[in-house]
C-alpha cells in the first residue's frame, strides 16, 4: 500500500466486538471495571482485531534504526557510532529491548531504515545514509519522507501476513530526541523549550544548545503544521517517519500498534495528524519523563497504562505492558462468572 491507499483503509473501531468484550468483562465474578487498564486494553483491542475472541500470540517489536546529521551541531553525548552498535546488539539480547523481548517471547525486528554505516545482521530496508544537518539544510526531502513512511506501512503488512497480532513500536537514533522535539513543537505549536529535554544525558549547557539548535533549524525551513510530512522532511528523522508507517500500516490492517516513549510517541502524534481515525488504532504503554511525554499522550487521546518513570526508548516500554495485557487476556479467558459460582452479579451504581 502506498500512503493515500493505506489512510483510504482506515475504519472505525468494531463498537460490536468491543461491547462483547466489556460484556464478558462484566460478566465475570470481580467487581465492576476493578481492573482498569487491563479491561480497557481488551475491550479497544476487540474493536481493532473486529472480535471478542482476543489474540496476543505473537508479539513483534520493529524498532527503526536511523541517523541524523543534527549530531554535528553537539547535541548528543555520544557519536552516531552507537546508533549501529546498538542495533547489532538487538540480535545478540544484549540490550535491554533485547532481554525484554526474550522474557515476554516476544520477536525482534531492528530495521535499518537510514543507518550511517552498513551492518552485517540488521535488516537493511535503507532510504539513506543518515538525514542531513537540520541546522544548515532539510533534513530529507518530501519524497524521502513518503519513502520512509511507506517502508512502515510494508513492514505492518508483512507482520499481519506471518500471523502477528500486535507491534510494538520502538527506535534507535544518536540525535533522535533533537529531531522528535522539532516535530513535537511544530506539530503542537508549542515553544521548543516545552518541548525539549535532556535526552541521554546532557548537561545544562547542552540542553541549551540543543534547544538553540532546534529553534534555528525551525526558523529556517518553516516546516508546515498542517503538513505533516513536510515537518518529518524538514526536521525530523527516518525512524520518526518509519514509525509513522507502522502505526498506519497497523491501522488499515486492524492491527493494535503499541506506542512506547516520547519517540515513538511522536511519530503516532504525526500519524494521527494525518490520519485522525488511526489513533483508535494505538495503545499508551507508558509515559515517557521526558517533557513533552505526557502533553503527547494526551494530544492523541491516550493515557499510559505504565507509570515507571523511564525514558530509555528502544521499545522497552512498549514490550514492558505485554504481560499485563497476556495476564488480563487470561482472566478474561478464564475466570468464573458470577453464575457459574452462583453469585449476585455486580450492578453499576448511580
Amino acid at each position: 500500500m502506498n500512503l493515500q491507499e493505506c489512510i483510504a483503509r482506515v475504519l472505525p473501531l468494531d463498537q460490536e466486538a468491543s461491547l462483547a468484550c466489556e460484556k464478558r468483562w462484566d460478566s465475570i465474578a470481580k467487581p465492576l471495571k476493578s481492573l482498569g487498564k487491563m479491561e480497557a486494553n481488551l475491550i479497544q483491542i476487540a474493536g481493532i482485531q473486529r472480535t471478542a475472541q482476543v489474540r496476543l500470540k505473537k508479539k513483534a517489536l520493529v524498532i527503526m534504526c536511523a541517523d541524523n546529521g543534527v549530531v554535528a551541531e553537539g547535541v548528543t553525548q555520544t557519536g552516531q557510532e552507537v546508533t549501529a552498535i546498538v542495533a547489532e546488539n538487538f540480535l545478540d539480547v544484549k540490550s535491554c529491548a533485547a532481554i525484554m523481548c526474550k522474557d515476554t517471547g516476544t520477536d525482534i525486528f531492528p530495521i535499518d531504515i537510514g543507518m550511517a554505516v552498513d551492518t552485517p545482521r540488521v535488516e537493511k530496508r535503507k532510504v539513506s545514509y543518515g538525514t542531513k544537518n537540520m541546522a544548515v539544510a532539510p533534513a530529507m526531502d518530501r519524497e524521502e519522507a513518503i519513502r520512509a513512511i511507506e517502508i512502515g506501512i510494508g513492514l505492518a503488512e508483512e507482520l499481519k501476513g506471518k500471523g502477528y497480532d500486535m507491534i510494538a513500536t520502538g527506535e534507535m537514533g544518536i540525535g533522535n530526541t533533537t529531531t522528535s522535539s522539532a516535530v513535537a513543537s511544530v506539530l503542537l505549536g508549542k515553544p521548543v523549550e516545552e518541548m525539549t529535554g535532556r535526552g541521554a544525558g546532557l548537561t545544562s549547557a547542552g540542553l541549551q544548545r540543543k534547544i538553540q539548535v532546534i529553534q534555528e533549524a525551525i526558523a529556517l525551513h518553516k516546516p508546515n503544521p498542517k503538513d505533516p510530512v513536510d515537518v518529518l522532511a524538514k526536521v525530523g528523522g527516518l525512524d520518526i517517519a518509519g514509525l509513522v508507517g507502522i502505526y498506519l500500516g497497523g491501522a488499515a490492517l486492524g492491527l493494535p500498534v503499541v506506542v512506547d516513549g516520547f519517540i515513538s510517541g511522536v511519530a503516532a502524534l504525526a500519524a494521527v495528524h494525518l490520519c485522525p481515525m488511526a489513533g483508535e488504532y494505538m495503545i499508551a504503554s507508558h509515559v515517557s519523563k521526558e517533557p513533552a511525554g505526557a502533553l503527547i499522550l494526551s494530544e492523541i487521546g491516550k493515557s499510559p497504562s505504565l507509570v515507571c518513570d523511564m525514558c530509555l526508548g528502544e521499545g522497552t516500554g512498549a514490550v514492558a505492558l505485554f504481560p499485563l495485557l497476556d495476564m488480563g487476556l487470561h482472566i478474561y479467558e478464564k475466570m468464573s462468572t458470577f453464575s457459574q459460582i452462583e453469585v449476585e452479579e455486580y450492578v453499576p451504581l448511580e
